[in-house]
């Protein structure tokens, strides 16, 4: 019976060597821990049951549709627990792959939905059968050698990197959790511990300043993914640099880093989650004056907003065709125009319409003219919207604006809270523009 102390070094430390039976017994235990906890907190807080099947389910979808009635705050903190268990999986898996004989680097697999299930059900069976290692300690070298070593590190992690964008987002279509998880555990480096993470860092400004030469990604979206992927690089920097050490001698171990992007989004895919945004006004005008201007509205001021200023899709106008259910209504933004044909037509009410078609939701800054990344088509989709207009006293209106969305990019609940800002952005400068067009015809 191992005291809690040495639970504790075998499960954060890397020392330990991890057999088939101790792998097997706190990969159960520990599961069945996380799940209790998972399911506990979803029960209590979501109202909903966390089974088995939704535990093993690789889809991300379905924790969101079970999640998605949820206090904003439950999915943070579920993340949040989420990542000691991250670590002890990966720490663990790597030591078992290298107590089995394997090159630790097989543990980039942990970061695959699905595939990482195979993978400890594989590392429950071979027998203990060590690899010569390299020496564990860290060894004086002259400034040469370790500014030679920093450069190769910084150009291997750039060469990593821009291959996995350009297969996973540019081939397959997905901005995948191998993207995000697996690719960042490759960049750590046989160096002290500092300048490990300073190169891991460092590797991950370089590369994403080359996606903003190389026309890859613009700059705004790329000073969004930099705050998840420095945090990311944090770990990575320390795994994959345990990982490197212990690569065997003389081998090729960490050639298996370049197997990465052969592997980036063949996790199973589901449908996401859609999203609501709300936003309500009060205007000081009847509902019959503020409906005129809810079924077409005038052109727009410019945007002031550094939102808008900086390139995200900002709307100009909204045209109609026809009227009543069937009608089809544009509503036209900055980079094109959203084909809106109307599905309730409750006059001085309602107005609902579907979205068939969207203009792109940004045009990205970039010292390019033309630039066009994937995300831009399709990963953020807004579905339906809807105005509501409610009668007030005093001959005043309380107007809600309305718009479901979905987003398909890894890490989902990061890019949804931040499309939702944008969405209400833009909900605040139509309403606005709506309530100012109506007060004005007021006597």
């Amino acid at each position: 019976m191992l005291a809690p102390s040495r639970w504790l070094r075998l499960w954060f430390g890397f020392s330990d060597p991890v057999d088939r039976g101790t792998y097997l017994r706190h990969g159960l235990g520990l599961m069945a821990l996380k799940y209790a906890i998972d399911a506990l907190l979803i029960w209590r807080f979501a109202g909903r049951i966390w089974t088995l099947s939704n535990y093993l389910s690789p889809l991300l979808s379905t924790r969101q549709q079970l999640l998605r009635d949820a206090p904003p705050w439950l999915l943070p903190l579920l993340v949040v627990i989420a990542l000691p268990f991250l670590w002890i999986g990966v720490s663990m898996t790597m030591r078992r792959a290298v107590d089995a004989g394997a090159s630790p680097w097989v543990a980039l697999f942990f970061f695959v939905p699905g595939l990482n299930l195979i993978l400890m059900m594989v590392l429950c069976l071979p027998p203990s059968r060590p690899r010569r290692m390299a020496p564990f300690d860290d060894m004086a070298s002259s400034a040469p050698e370790r500014f030679q070593s920093a450069m190769l590190g910084v150009v291997a992690a750039l060469a990593i990197t821009l291959v996995s964008v350009l297969v996973a987002v540019y081939l397959r279509r997905r901005y995948s959790t191998g993207l995000f998880l697996g690719v960042p555990f490759t960049i750590g480096v046989d160096r002290p511990a500092g300048e490990s993470v300073g190169l891991a860092l460092g590797s991950v400004t370089i590369a994403a300043g080359a996606m903003v030469v190389f026309a890859l990604e613009g700059l705004i979206c790329i000073g969004m993914a930099l705050p998840i992927a420095w945090a990311i690089a944090l770990p990575g920097a320390v795994l994959g640099r345990i990982m490197a050490r212990r690569a065997m001698v003389g081998s090729a171990g960490a050639g298996m880093a370049l197997l990465v992007p052969l592997f980036l989004g063949v996790e199973p895919r589901g449908a996401p989650t859609p999203h609501e945004v709300v936003t309500i006004v009060e205007i000081a005008a009847p509902p019959d004056e503020v409906w005129r201007h809810v079924v077409t509205f005038p052109d727009l001021p410019p945007p002031t907003e550094l939102l808008f200023r900086a390139g995200v899709a900002a709307p100009t106008r909204a045209r109609i065709e026809g009227s009543g259910v069937g009608a089809v209504r544009y509503c036209d933004f900055t980079t094109g125009s959203f084909v809106e044909p109307i599905t309730a037509w409750d006059e001085n009410q309602r107005l609902a319409f579907d979205i068939t078609a969207q203009a792109p939701p940004m045009s990205e800054l970039s010292p390019y003219r033309n630039v066009n990344p994937p995300h831009l088509d399709g990963y953020f989709r807004a579905t339906h919207g809807e105005f509501r207009l409610i009668p007030l006293p005093g001959g005043r209106t309380r107007l809600e604006g309305r718009t479901t969305y979905v987003v398909d990019m890894f890490p989902q609940r990061y890019w949804t809270l931040a499309a939702g800002r944008i969405v209400a952005a833009i909900h605040e400068r139509v309403l606005r523009h709506i309530a100012a067009l109506a007060e004005e015809e007021e006597p």
